[in-house]
């Protein structure tokens, strides 16, 4: 019974009010999920300044990260936000010299993510996520099912640049699919069924399909019961399972696109009174980009 919330914005004059918008939707779906929160931003200049790639880090040497050349480091709880005018492969792997230990939860070149465990409001005040500005973010809440309650257990599971994936539900055949993915080479991080499913979409993406292909292929090959909300550096997509045991909602204006778990996440939304609102259809993706919507 997790929580999501997304917000895909298309009007420009919304990008200051992301954080705000993205907190007040959190807090309404802190009861699905007290265990802990994740979140992630694309866009949040001060995080990730123009010209620079990101990486988001759960380290214990933070020393050690602030002397990375250029690096600007941000702290924020279990995480540490590490930007540099460098590409995101050059900054991961300056990270995992700097703190062979650390755990890298994102990375890109517009995207920073946040994970910890505790009570969500407390932990989007650790976030300062009312502050956060940009073009699109995610959210969610956990009640642990499948893994131990951990900062590397949080969703969101960002393991493809700029990607990001949440979910609600659990996997069936998930041990079986991630000793495949392992034996073609993934590492995971975590015992998370849906850490499998984010790699399992980052190996599809890595292939040179698109979003909507990808999350298509993971219908086909994963068995349970599911919402997933995926977002890239170009795009926001929401997918259920056959039956579409898991609720989720979307509201649409010409403003912004958002997906929530419960409508009153959406209530707060500036035009919900005009926005038009729906159920996701069973096991067919919706997916939107930043020039518009791909069905």
């Amino acid at each position: 019974m997790c929580g999501i919330v997304g917000l895909h914005l298309r009007d420009p004059q919304l990008y200051p009010q992301l954080g705000r918008l993205l907190e007040t939707m959190l807090c309404q779906v802190v009861e699905r999920g007290p265990d802990s929160a994740g979140v992630a931003v694309y866009g949040d200049r001060r995080r990730v300044p123009e010209g620079h790639a990101a990486v988001s880090v759960l380290s214990r040497e933070r020393e050690a990260l602030r002397a990375i050349p250029g690096a600007v480091v941000t702290e924020a709880g279990d995480t540490v936000v590490v930007a540099a005018p460098v590409e995101p492969a050059e900054l991961v792997a300056a990270v995992r010299a700097a703190d062979p230990a650390a755990t890298v939860i994102g990375a890109g070149h517009d995207l920073a993510v946040y994970k910890g465990i505790g009570h969500p409001r407390t932990l989007a005040e650790t976030y300062d996520l009312v502050h956060a500005q940009g073009w699109q973010g995610l959210a969610h809440t956990r009640m642990a099912t499948e893994s131990a309650v951990t900062p590397q257990g949080c969703h969101p599971f960002s393991v493809g640049p700029d990607q990001c994936l949440v979910h609600n539900g659990s996997f069936a055949n998930h041990a079986t699919i991630r000793r495949e993915l392992a034996a073609a080479g993934h590492v995971f991080d975590s015992e998370n069924d849906s850490e499998v499913a984010a790699r399992f979409v980052a190996d599809r993406l890595a292939q040179g399909e698109d979003l909507d292909k990808a999350l298509r292929l993971l219908c086909e090959r994963f068995d349970g019961f599911y919402t997933l909300l995926v977002t890239s550096g170009d795009g926001f997509a929401v997918v259920r399972d056959a039956i579409a045991c898991k609720p989720a909602i979307i509201a649409e204006t010409d403003a912004y696109v958002a997906m929530a778990s419960e409508f009153r996440a959406l209530a707060g939304l500036p035009g919900i009174a005009e926005a038009r609102l729906y159920e996701p259809d069973p096991e067919r993706v919706y997916h939107w980009t930043r020039e518009g919507m791909a069905l």
